[in-house]
């Protein structure tokens, strides 16, 4: 596991006390939101850089990868 740091953020008193009320662990609640936002947005620019990639991507010739994939693990 990498090394931590902690993050603050100011929210209203109301929120913060009726999340204790309803037992929910604030800590672990915004963790993992963060967590879930970093994702989704890595996977925005992976399909960004894919769509820009299309091109160069669409005339690659799968079948001539395969064959040279095949003679390459039978000339080992």
């Amino acid at each position: 596991m990498g090394s931590y740091v902690t993050v603050s953020t100011k929210v209203r008193r109301e929120v913060l006390e009726r999340a204790r009320e309803l037992e929910i662990n604030v800590s672990k609640f915004l963790r993992e939101k963060l967590e879930e936002e970093v994702r989704r947005r890595e996977m925005e620019l992976v399909m960004k850089k894919l769509e820009e990639l299309s091109d160069v991507l669409g005339k690659i010739d799968i079948e001539r990868v395969v064959v040279s994939i095949r003679e390459d693990r039978e000339g080992r």
